[in-house]
């Protein structure tokens, strides 16, 4: 079955919502399972190599994005994206079935040029009639040969739990800083009336995951924020922005004080490792963290405005994005002035559709790798 014509199918029905990336492999749905690199007829004009089925997948999926927009979401996802030339040819053919691409009928697989079926080299004429009748069979088995798993197939460690490894590996590394360092933390300790500087200076705990540590994510408390306590656990753990304002009235018994959200690491998903998700605790409530607790915080979704950060531990806007990593979600059709401010600070600028729901994923997905990678530097 090719890949593109299943791809086009899909579209036809408008259920490219359907088509999923799941670590090294895209899911149609339940029907058919390609690998992700798989390469196909759409090629580039540039350089007349083909196009992966990645590529085309994520250019039907995201073919509205602005070109600028749509070649950093790609890049971000580490797919090659799709050349501004030939995004209206594969299109026109996604959605009309034109084929204006110079091969004769390059989305089928007949365009593909014919592959050699025989893997080893012919044996030499044999000597004898059995001899003869042996090495036909040989031939016969390797002619229905085909490789299942190539280099790449090879490292893939899927069923492996690495996480728990690497956890142990930190667990150990805790154990052995705080052996060799037990006098150094004895005189470092403030005394009664040191509370105003242990505020100023918080204790930094170790961001290693899991080992009972919870990392704290906060969020805005004011209502005029896209993400706010009641619509964050749907955005990061779903991947689906719901507003505000519509989560507040599904809300019965007020305001939480905080909100738990798991979400299994994305390096351990796309390798299949069987480890669980790893907790946040989410908070919009600055003023209620103790000392130890400002260590814990990874992340803040960042309003905009200085205020936001009043009372903050942190002498400024520097050191709070040195140890903590910020993100501003904005409508894509926003103006540019309304991130001015923001633009100056250190944080990541995550837009979301009005409309596009299936997106939101696209810009969940971004928060996560981003978050990912900062508290692995960080540990």
């Amino acid at each position: 079955m090719d890949p593109l014509a299943v791809l086009r199918d899909y579209a036809a029905r408008n259920e490219l919502d359907k088509i999923i990336f799941s670590g090294d492999d895209i899911l149609f749905g339940s029907d058919y399972t390609f690998p992700a690199n798989t390469p196909t007829a759409f090629t580039s004009k540039q350089n007349n190599r083909p196009y992966p089925l990645s590529a085309a997948v994520f250019l039907a999926q995201h073919h509205d994005l602005k070109h600028t927009d749509f070649i950093q979401a790609a890049r971000l996802r580490r797919i090659p994206p799709v050349s501004l030339p030939d995004r209206k040819t594969f299109l026109d053919f996604l959605r009309y079935g034109h084929n204006s691409l110079p091969s004769a009928d390059p989305l089928l697989p007949s365009a593909f040029p014919p592959q050699e079926t025989h893997l080893h080299p012919p044996s030499p004429p044999p000597e004898d009639p059995a001899a003869a009748e042996e090495a036909t069979t040989g031939a016969q088995i390797r002619a229905l040969e085909r490789p299942f798993k190539d280099r790449n197939a090879l490292l893939d460690a899927r069923g492996r739990d690495f996480l728990a490894v690497f956890q142990a590996a930190l667990r150990r590394q805790d154990e052995q800083r705080k052996a060799g360092g037990k006098d150094a933390a004895a005189s470092s300790r403030p005394d009664s009336g040191a509370g105003a500087s242990a505020l100023a200076k918080p204790k930094v705990v170790d961001r290693a995951l899991g080992d009972g540590v919870v990392p704290i994510i906060l969020v805005p408390s004011a209502s005029q924020t896209l993400i706010t306590i009641y619509n964050v656990k749907e955005f990061l753990e779903d991947g689906v922005f719901v507003p505000s304002e519509e989560r507040m009235r599904a809300t019965k018994g007020g305001k939480p004080e905080s909100v738990t959200v798991q979400k299994k690491l994305i390096r351990a998903e796309r390798a299949g490792a069987a480890g669980g998700a790893v907790s946040f605790e989410v908070r919009d409530k600055p003023a209620s963290l103790k000392s130890d607790d400002w260590g814990r915080v990874v992340a803040v979704f960042v309003l905009g405005k200085e205020w936001q950060f009043k009372d903050w531990p942190f002498k400024d806007h520097v050191e709070i994005f040195n140890r903590v990593i910020g993100f501003y979600v904005r409508f894509e059709d926003d103006s540019v002035e309304a991130a001015k401010v923001v633009k100056q600070w250190n944080v990541k600028i995550i837009s979301i559709s009005k409309n596009k729901r299936h997106q939101d994923r696209t810009a969940a997905l971004e928060v996560w790798e981003r978050l990912e990678e900062f508290m692995r530097a960080r540990t």
